[in-house]
């Protein structure tokens, strides 16, 4: 063991935890010192944490079901201002969707430099569509709320907008609220980027995407087809 080389991986690790960005020279030594890698791959599992590595910079980001650095269910709600768990998957599912949207072509990393609050509308549409024709005779009541049934029947009675868009309430009462919420928590978390109602992934963003779909991209693939008829989160 090299307590050099391990302080330098703890160093790499703390500022990560601190949500700040690793110097040029900890990132140089991360990818060509292999003792350091494996002690901060080491440190990260132990904590249940999730290191990503994207345009010469390093990410993080809490693993599943890690309490300690990453949010309840409860914490989420109450961050973004919503109610019910049906609520939080609906966000969920826009995130997904998000991702989608930016994310085209899994051979060659290929990217959409932005998207649009209406391409998020379309995309949610268009992932959602292949079940909704099959549930018109079923309510919210008859299906788990944390299934793709419930946010189809959920998605498909809401308005495009209501009056007064900015209340609180109102946000939860339209797709156009929904995704603002949505939105507004990825902006506020260092993932988006606005201009002009353009939505630009951040490099923390397209790390974590790139991954993801490396990991997830065959389930993916069945969701983006419609294969969802029976999925639960």
């Amino acid at each position: 063991m090299n307590d050099k080389n391990l302080e330098k991986a703890l160093d790499i690790v703390g500022t990560l935890m601190n949500g700040e960005q690793i110097s040029k020279a900890q990132y140089e030594e991360y990818v060509s010192n292999g003792e350091i890698y494996d002690y901060v791959q080491m440190i990260c599992k132990k904590f249940n944490l999730d290191v990503y590595e994207h345009g010469n910079g390093l990410y993080m980001c809490a693993g599943y079901n890690n309490s300690l650095f990453g949010y309840s269910h409860e914490e989420l709600k109450k961050e973004m201002g919503i109610k019910l768990n049906r609520e939080l998957y609906m966000c969920y599912f826009i995130t997904y969707s998000i991702i989608t949207g930016f994310y085209k072509d899994s051979a060659t990393y290929s990217y959409v430099e932005y998207v649009k609050l209406e391409d998020i509308i379309q995309n949610v549409d268009n992932l959602l569509k292949g079940i909704t024709g099959k549930l018109k005779l079923m309510t919210l009541e008859e299906v788990e709320e944390n299934s793709f049934k419930t946010l189809a029947l959920m998605w498909e009675d809401l308005p495009m907008v209501v009056n007064e868009e900015t209340t609180s309430r109102a946000a939860r009462g339209s797709k156009k609220g929904f995704v603002k919420l949505t939105l507004n928590f990825l902006l506020s978390r260092d993932l988006l980027l606005e201009t002009e109602g353009r939505y630009y992934p951040t490099d923390r963003f397209r790390a974590y995407i790139e991954n993801y779909f490396e990991k997830y991209k065959g389930r993916i693939l069945e969701i983006m087809k419609g294969d969802v008829q029976d999925a639960t989160y």
